[in-house]
């Protein structure tokens, strides 16, 4: 077993530009409407939500990949959005400050959209 798990993040250009103000290693405050970070554990349903849904609002989507400290995640349950396909952690907003540190290495950009 490793010590960290790889999580996906579907953000749009506003949210990428932020991770990338960041130096690539921190995702941004959430905003007051956000109470919860959601990423997720599956590259497929991250493609998905960048493709149909960040697209849709925004004009473009990306898929971050990531690793986080198991340490810190074990403090957290996944959670089904929808259905099995669709597994996410629920961290509270005012927790993201933890997670952002439990971070190892870079986020890096896996997928865009449109291609």
């Amino acid at each position: 077993m490793t010590d960290t798990v790889t999580l996906w993040r579907p953000v749009g250009p506003k949210e990428l530009d932020l991770i990338q103000q960041s130096g690539m290693r921190a995702f941004p405050p959430r905003l007051p409407e956000q109470p919860i970070f959601y990423p997720v554990t599956s590259e497929d349903y991250a493609v998905k939500i960048a493709r149909d849904w960040n697209v849709r609002e925004s004009g473009s989507g990306f898929v971050t990949r990531f690793a986080v400290q198991r340490a810190f995640l074990a403090n957290y349950r996944v959670e089904e959005a929808g259905g099995r396909a669709h597994q996410e952690y629920w961290i509270p907003a005012d927790e993201l400050p933890a997670f952002n540190a439990a971070i190892v290495d870079v986020i890096e950009v896996v997928h865009r959209f449109p291609e």
